[in-house]
This record gives C-alpha cells, sequence and structure tokens, in this order.
C-alpha cells in the first residue's frame, strides 16, 4: 500500500466467497468528467504551498511542502491532515450525497443494493434509536458470557463471537496457500489483543507507560456497562489486560512477521488437536459453517499453544470479563454514547491526540463504505469516474512497466537466470484500475433500519460467510481487497497485481490537466511504488503465479540483501517523535518501493515527449516539477501522537522521511536541483536497489 495505513495480508486482500454478480462497466454519463473536475482538489504544483526560505536541498519536504504546512492546521477531529486526507474528504463528500438521497428514499426495493446503503447509512445516522435500542443488539451474547461454566464452554463462546467480528484469540478465516496460490486454505491466525500492538504491552518509556494506563482505565470502564468504572471494574480490567498480555508475549514482534515463513505452518486437522487439546476443534470451525477439509495454515503453532494453556489457568471470571470487554470495544462505536465515547476516548484521544468528534454523516459514510462498499462504489464511479481516467492509468502504468523492463536488464547486480525470472514476473503481473469488472452481490446480506450495531454484527457474520465458502476452492483472482472510492492502492503477492481503486485516481495524485512531470512524479510514484513491491524484502520471495519460491541465486539474494539493508540502517536513523526511531527492518519494504517506485517513475517521465522538450513551468525544470509533484502528495501535519504511534506500530515511514529518505538517494534529484556533496539532502553512502 501506498497510504498511510498497514498492508493487507493475503489472506484479507483475497476474499472467500460467494457468487458475484457480472455487471456491465459503469457508462460514464456527461456529468462524470465535470463533476470529476469540480469535486477534487485544484491539480498541479501550488508555489503557494512552498517555502521559499528553506533551501530545495537542505531539507526539501520543508521547501516543499512548508507554505502548506503553515496554512493548513489539522482541523478538529483529525489525528493528520494531508494530501490524501483532503482527497478522502473530497470522495467522502461524494459518497455523502449519494447516502442521503439513499437514506431518504424509501421506496427502493427490499433487498436492493439501493436499499441496503440506505438503510445502513440511514441506521447509523439514527442516534435517538441507537440510545433506545441500548445493548440490546449484542445482549445475546452478553447473557452468553455470563453463562460459561468451562474452558470448552469459553471455546465455543470465542468461536460464535468470532463469527460475528469480535477479535479473538484464534481468528479463523481463509486465506491463498502460500505454495499454490491457486488454491484457498483454512487458516487459524492470531490476535485478540485490545492494544494495537503487541509491543505496547511492554513499554519501555513514560509515554507507553501513560498508554498502558489508560488503557487499564479503558477496559474497566466497559466492564462497567452503565458507563463507569468502579474498584471492581477496575480490578477486573486489569486481569483482563494480564491475560492479552500473556498472549502478546507468544506473538512475534511485528518486523519479524514480514518474513511470511514465520507464519507458514501446514497443519493436519489431528495435528492441530495436539497443539490445543482443550478446543474442540471441530465444534469450533462448524460455528463459522466451515466446508470439511483434512489440512489448514497455523499462522504461530507455539501461540495456539499458549492460547491453549491460558483457558485452564486463566480463572473463569477473567475470562468472562476478557470476552465482555472485546465484544464491547468492537462494537463500542454502534452502541450508546457512553460506549462510543469511552471508545473514542482511548482509541482516538489517547493513541493519537484527537480530542473531538469529526461529524456524524462522515463517520456513517465511511462506515457504510466499510460495509457495502461494492454496493456503493457502483454509484461512485458512475458520478466521477470517466472511462478516460482508466485508459489514461493503464497507459501511465504500461509505460512504469516498460522502465522497469529496461532497468532490470541493466542491473550489475543482478544475473541473467534471476533477471529472466524477474522479467517473467514483471509482466504477469495484473493490473486493475478503478473499480472491479464484477460487482460483488450482496443479496445475503441483511440490512435494517436498526438497531446499527445489529447491521453491524450482520455485516460481519455476512463477511465470514464469503471467507468461509471459499476454503477448499480455486481462488477468485478478480476479487477486489479495497472499495471503488478508497485513496489508496495496494500489490498482492499472491495473485501477483497491482490495484488502484478510483478514489486514488484524483487530483494531487492524477489529473487530465498535470503535465507529465506532476502525473509521473505522484500518480507514476504510485504506481511504481506498488510495482516494485513485487521486488521488496517480502515480494521478491513470490514468483509470478503468485506462489512462494526462491527464484534468485543464492549471490543474488546477497545482493539485494545488502542493498535492503543499506535502506534498514538509513530509516532506522530517522526519529518522527521525540525518542522513537522509526523501525527500519519493519518499513523496508515501504521504504523499497518509495525510492524504487520513483526511481522507475523518473526513467519513465524521461522517456516522454515533455520532459525531452524541457519546457520551464512557474521557474521551474520538468525535472524539478516531477520531485516537487512527488513531495507535495505528501504534504502533512500530525499530532505528535499520530507521528508516534506511526513509529512504533506501522511499516510506512512517516510522510516527512518517505520524500527526504527517497530523495537523498536519488542521484537524479541532486541533479535536478544542483545538489552538492555537502548538501543536507545528499546522502553520502546513499541507497539503491532498482
Amino acid at each position: 500500500m501506498v497510504g498511510p495505513v498497514l498492508r493487507l495480508s493475503a489472506a484479507a486482500l483475497v476474499a472467500a466467497g460467494l457468487a458475484l454478480s457480472p455487471l456491465a462497466a459503469p457508462r460514464a454519463t456527461d456529468a462524470a468528467a465535470s463533476d470529476y473536475a469540480a469535486l477534487y482538489p485544484a491539480p498541479g504544483i501550488s508555489k503557494a504551498n512552498l517555502d521559499p526560505t528553506c533551501k530545495p536541498c537542505d531539507d526539501f519536504y520543508q521547501f516543499a511542502t512548508g507554505g502548506w504546512q503553515k496554512a493548513h492546521p489539522i482541523p478538529a477531529g483529525y489525528p493528520v491532515w494531508g494530501s490524501f486526507s483532503v482527497l478522502n474528504e473530497a470522495n467522502r463528500n461524494v459518497l455523502h450525497e449519494i447516502l442521503e438521497a439513499a437514506a431518504k428514499d424509501t421506496s427502493a426495493p427490499a433487498g436492493s443494493n439501493e436499499q441496503k446503503i440506505g438503510s445502513y447509512y440511514r441506521a447509523c445516522m439514527d442516534e435517538a434509536g441507537i440510545e433506545a435500542a441500548g445493548l440490546s443488539p449484542v445482549q445475546p451474547e452478553l447473557d452468553r458470557i455470563a453463562a460459561l461454566t468451562d474452558a470448552k464452554s469459553i471455546v465455543d463462546e470465542i468461536a460464535r463471537l468470532g463469527y460475528r467480528g469480535v477479535g479473538n484469540p484464534l481468528p479463523f478465516s481463509s486465506s491463498s496457500d502460500l505454495k499454490d496460490s491457486t488454491k484457498q486454505i483454512a487458516e487459524v491466525s492470531f490476535g485478540g489483543l485490545g492494544l494495537p500492538d503487541r509491543d505496547m504491552y511492554f513499554p519501555t518509556d513514560d509515554r507507553g507507560k501513560t498508554v498502558l494506563a489508560e488503557y487499564h482505565k479503558y477496559v474497566a470502564t466497559l466492564l462497567g456497562l452503565d458507563g463507569d468504572a468502579d474498584a471492581q471494574t477496575t480490578a477486573d480490567g486489569d486481569a483482563v489486560v494480564a491475560l492479552e498480555t500473556a498472549l502478546a508475549t507468544a506473538i512475534p514482534k511485528r518486523a519479524d512477521l514480514r518474513d511470511p515463513r514465520a507464519t507458514y505452518h501446514i497443519e493436519s486437522t489431528v495435528e492441530i488437536a495436539s497443539l490445543a487439546p482443550d478446543v474442540d476443534w471441530n465444534g469450533y470451525f462448524a460455528t463459522y459453517k466451515s466446508p470439511p477439509f483434512a489440512t489448514l495454515q497455523v499462522d504461530l503453532p507455539d501461540y495456539v499453544k499458549v492460547v491453549d494453556a491460558q483457558l485452564t489457568t486463566t480463572p473463569l471470571p477473567v475470562w468472562k470479563h476478557y470476552l465482555t470487554a472485546r465484544l464491547l470495544d468492537t462494537y463500542a462505536r454502534s452502541l450508546p454514547k457512553r460506549f462510543s465515547d469511552a471508545s473514542f476516548h482511548f482509541h482516538s484521544t489517547v493513541l493519537y491526540g484527537v480530542a473531538t468528534e469529526i461529524d456524524r454523516w462522515k463517520r456513517c459514510s465511511t462506515a457504510t463504505n466499510a460495509a457495502l462498499g461494492e454496493a456503493l462504489g457502483q454509484v461512485y464511479v458512475e458520478k466521477v469516474f470517466p472511462p478516460a481516467a482508466k485508459t489514461r492509468a493503464l497507459e501511465l502504468v504500461k509505460n512504469l512497466h516498460a522502465a522497469l523492463h529496461d532497468d532490470l536488464d541493466t542491473l550489475s547486480w543482478m544475473s541473467p537466470p534471476t533477471r529472466k525470472e524477474a522479467d517473467i514476473k514483471l509482466a504477469a503481473i495484473t493490473k486493475k484500475i478503478g473499480y472491479p469488472d464484477h460487482w460483488r452481490s450482496y443479496a445475503k446480506y441483511d440490512v435494517t433500519n436498526g438497531p446499527y450495531a445489529a447491521n453491524a454484527i450482520n455485516g460481519a457474520m455476512f463477511e465470514n460467510d464469503w471467507q468461509i465458502a471459499m476454503i477448499g476452492k480455486p481462488t477468485d483472482r478478480s476479487l477486489w481487497g479495497m472499495t471503488p472510492p478508497t485513496v489508496n492502492a495496494y500489490y498482492d503477492p499472491s495473485n501477483n497485481e497491482i490495484v488502484f481503486p478510483a478514489g486514488i485516481l484524483a487530483p494531487p495524485f492524477f489529473s487530465f490537466s498535470n503535465d507529465d512531470a506532476v502525473n509521473y512524479g505522484a500518480i507514476g510514484a504510485v504506481i511504481g511504488h506498488e510495482t516494485t513491491h513485487g521486488f521488496d524484502d517480502q515480494g521478491r520471495q513470490y514468483d509470478a503465479s503468485g506462489n512462494f519460491r526462491d527464484w534468485w541465486t543464492p549471490q543474488d539474494a546477497v545482493n539485494f540483501k545488502g542493498r535492503a539493508q543499506c535502506i534498514v540502517d538509513q530509516f532506522s536513523g530517522y526519529e518522527p517523535a521525540e525518542g522513537v526511531h522509526i523501525q527500519g527492518k519493519l518499513v523496508q519494504g515501504e521504504a523499497i518501493a518509495d525510492l524504487g517506485g520513483l526511481t522507475i517513475a523518473y526513467k519513465a517521465f524521461e522517456k516522454t515527449p515533455e520532459a525531452r522538450e524541457h519546457k520551464i513551468i512557474d521557474g521551474y525544470t520538468p525535472e524539478q516539477r516531477f520531485f516537487l509533484a512527488y513531495a507535495q502528495v505528501w504534504e502533512m501535519n500530525e499530532t505528535p501522537q499520530a507521528a508516534r504511534q506511526q513509529a512504533l506500530t506501522n511499516e510506512h515511514p512517516d510522510a516527512k522521511y518517505r520524500v527526504i529518505g527517497t530523495l537523498s538517494d536519488m542521484p537524479a534529484f541532486r541533479a535536478a536541483f544542483h545538489c552538492v556533496a555537502t548538501d543536507k539532502m545528499v546522502r553520502k553512502d546513499s541507497c539503491q536497489i532498482w
């Protein structure tokens, strides 16, 4: 992914499932092109966004974005504000218009997409209805939790809650077989933590200890049910956090999980029973309505053993409190205000420094997109995504892939056998632009006018049915892992595909009116980024068919790892938040993709007529506009808490270092701005891979 979020696993990207509805591609209405121009931020490069008091070769991020940062403080309700945010707001405004119309239209046929998106949004907006419903949508599970009697009943409830979308210690789903991506297999992974990362249970600094203390308070508040914590719920909350800490101990660090081999363990159903004898696995899988299977992927066998041990060593009341907390935390934002407020305080204020909520319609538009993304996405692309945008994006992809092909053929450190395999993989990459060829059916998703939490729970069960049904079936490579309005993109190694939703194919990333320098520096860098993910520390371990296979000669693998280590060392030296350094090992994939993607985008740009014409625009050469476009994509302000959280838990570097870290490694940047060896933006030992 290019954006500041975690890349999804293959399991999350390759959805298992039911029938897809083959529909014609959306027609471009006459309004589509004009709406596209009217709704989105102004394209091109704004000189007002620059900080001319800073020299480009001293700090290019400040030079290219300093004016924007000064003029755009973070709005209330947001932890960060930048180009991604501005475009996301524009897209959400489109969704808002669609959803308001759908919510007011009570004549839509029952079961239609129009009825479902209208009802979901209407229920989310109905705050009075949410208060009146109280805990009724989750009360059946609260009653079951209260009635638990032994380890078997605990496991039964873990499965029931997992099927209903609640984070639990033994998540069950489907995924592509790592070594045979043509088929979907069952998978038991790991989870059940209330904090975003296992390391947060073991803080080493004052800020981390404060966050953990606040989490204790949050769990106690949830257990109060009436919204208040007392001495008993405080003690119960402490016991819950102790259980989660025991689970966290058995989970590897996030950076270590980047190695696909760390989570690939094929076990028989007999073998998993020996790992956790206190779990009735047949009953567990039956709760998810799974088809039969003889083998499955167990991500972390030792972790499963720890969960099993906790089933008998952790007292029954603690398990009850734990399951209650996980249930209420999962659905707090769809429950009465006392739960929603408690969730917001911890997850937004404590973790990210956000003091106030965004408007409810924004939250409900985002929630509807998450729950019914392809139903809503059909209307979205008809409104704002003209076919010409898809055609132009495909042209850019073609040009960048040609540049990468040429680059592979000239790499001095890669031998012919590896180069041949790399060329085959590059040629095999599937390119998905804008929206799916076949829209997903939501026929089996029951959406009513409320209560809101019931729709959310029904949605989780619908998703699980969709995923689990794929077990034992061929992988459906037509599926998408992002909805059309999403401002992001991704590479899926198991499918060997790059995916660019319509949502990101708009300014500042892309525009029909941009000169080539801007389009190649912005969306071209995104295309290059996702493509080179296929050859980063993770992606390079998969072949052209998406199978985990070592296709590198031993010496080429050594060469690559040495160059990747340069990236690790470079980014480990950056400190985006006081006392917190970027984890170079964690961010290496994204940093490699940034450097490789921008390098390839620049090489493709050099072949354009505009680059060869070398026309000066607004005082800048095409080469300089290319790098300005890249930097201004990453213009951003963020709270200190958000910067810290990013460094601790996210495999994407902070925006500032995606610019100065990447460009300081590029000779083309130095040449464009006439930097000299002593300038801060020139690294003595620069990194280079592609």
